[in-house]
């Protein structure tokens, strides 16, 4: 009789489940090792590559070990012994793995007794990936793959584009560091603050993406989330005088405070204003507001800010109302007015129109999104549904069930269709 297919036995997906737990879990300090040991990014996305299809191998037959993270370091180190085995310079790339297993790499298996190390490599990933030698959407995407941990089809169905361009694009960003001998160290001086745009701009990235996910059946991805706020901790810890960075730091700390409480005890989500605030984060809560405060000591001494910062006092806002009723939204509406003119965008003045909307009158809002180019955020589901929350609180529950019946149609996340359909039905009953 022939052997039954991994495919056909009920317990394939425990395994993978559990692989793949361990890869979201140290994928990104595992690739951050390997690139500093072997100073090849692509060849170390290769070998942890490697690494996660031996476990998926193995454990099934030996289970999951003790110390996943460490048994993938092992593995990817084994087969980068033997990768240099083979390759021209063999006395010498040997040389320095054994010389690395003897000294530091002695610990590696035990990926938490190297933490302040790894920390590092983890930050100097992020630097990596956002080199100038990359577009900014390869330096995204790259991050996203390396740092996030995404499969290419999870950042191709967020960039809107097939997974075999984005996978081609993926590869290119790594071949394009190796040939240009992009160096890991931390960038310093100048090449520093000229590197912290990209290395925001992409935290940041991840960190929405963890928030609220672009697509597939999660509402949100809260390892992401996670990975994203504690690199923004390190990353105001190596910058603690550039108000943006802790104004990056503070948004997240305090955006990521809410996580227990967006999403019901069935798993549905659950909108801000709904939203049980004493399940909020306190100690995330008093990190993004200190962080806020050193960014706001650094500006009344003349230190420039930006969207960071802004966004940041905008969530200090809903942070320091007990409850939604008590949310000073003419205080919000201002700061996104002074948003609008520093980082002027169509997100931008979407969540304008909500500020408007809750501070002066669901017309006033309407007013600032009917301003707004009908096409200028694609077939994204923000404008439909931030116009049919505006019409619903103005009373027009007709042209509000419509409004959220559309955003529901356009948007890739089940939780917010969910949502979304669940609003256009309850306006439609009203009418």
């Amino acid at each position: 009789m022939p052997a039954r297919s991994s495919t056909d036995d009920p317990s394939a997906n425990h395994w993978r489940e559990a692989v793949h737990a361990a890869w979201r879990a140290d994928s990104a300090r595992l690739v951050g090792a390997l690139t500093r040991m072997t100073r090849d990014v692509e060849l170390a996305a290769d070998l942890a590559q490697d690494a996660l299809v031996a476990a998926l191998e193995q454990w099934p037959v030996t289970g999951v070990p003790d110390n996943p993270g460490g048994w993938l370091m092992t593995t990817a180190k084994r087969r980068a012994v033997d990768h240099f085995r083979r390759a021209e310079n063999l006395r010498r790339k040997v040389a320095e793995l054994e010389h690395d297993q003897r000294g530091e790499g002695a610990a590696m298996p035990d990926l938490d007794d190297q933490v302040d190390h790894i920390e590092d490599d983890v930050l100097r990933l992020v630097f990596l990936s956002c080199h100038p030698s990359l577009t900014p959407e390869s330096r995204a995407a790259l991050t996203l793959r390396l740092v996030g941990g995404l499969t290419t089809a999870e950042i191709a169905r967020g960039f809107l584009t097939t997974e075999s361009t984005m996978g081609q694009r993926i590869s290119r960003a790594k071949k394009t560091l190796s040939q240009a001998h992009a160096s890991f160290e931390l960038p310093t001086g100048q090449e520093r603050v000229a590197r912290l745009d990209d290395v925001m701009a992409v935290i940041y990235l991840v960190f929405n993406e963890g928030y609220t996910a672009t697509a597939g059946s999660d509402w949100m991805r809260p390892d992401l989330a996670s990975e994203a706020t504690r690199l923004a901790r390190m990353l105001a810890d190596l910058a603690p005088d550039e108000p943006e960075v802790l104004g990056l730091h503070a948004l997240l700390e305090i955006q990521g405070s809410r996580t227990a409480s967006r999403l019901d005890a069935s798993g549905a989500p659950v909108l801000l204003e709904a939203q049980d605030r004493t399940l909020w984060d306190p100690l995330m809560i008093r990190r993004g507001l200190a962080a806020l405060r050193a960014a706001e000591a650094l500006a009344s001494r003349g230190r420039p800010v930006g969207k960071y910062f802004l966004q940041a006092s905008i969530a200090a806002e809903h942070a320091r109302a007990a409850r939604a009723e008590d949310t000073d939204w003419r205080r919000i509406a201002s700061l996104y007015d002074v948003l609008a003119e520093a980082a002027p965008g169509p997100v931008v003045e979407v969540n304008r129109a909500v500020a408007h909307g809750r501070a002066f009158g669901a017309d006033a809002g309407l007013a600032v999104l009917d301003a707004l180019d009908a096409g200028a955020l694609g077939d994204s589901p923000l404008v439909p549904s931030v116009r049919g929350d505006l019409l619903e609180r103005a009373g027009q529950h007709d042209a509000a069930a419509a409004a959220f019946a559309e955003a529901a149609e356009l948007t890739r996340n089940e939780g917010e269709r969910g949502v979304l359909q669940r609003r256009a039905e309850l306006n439609a009953a009203r009418s």
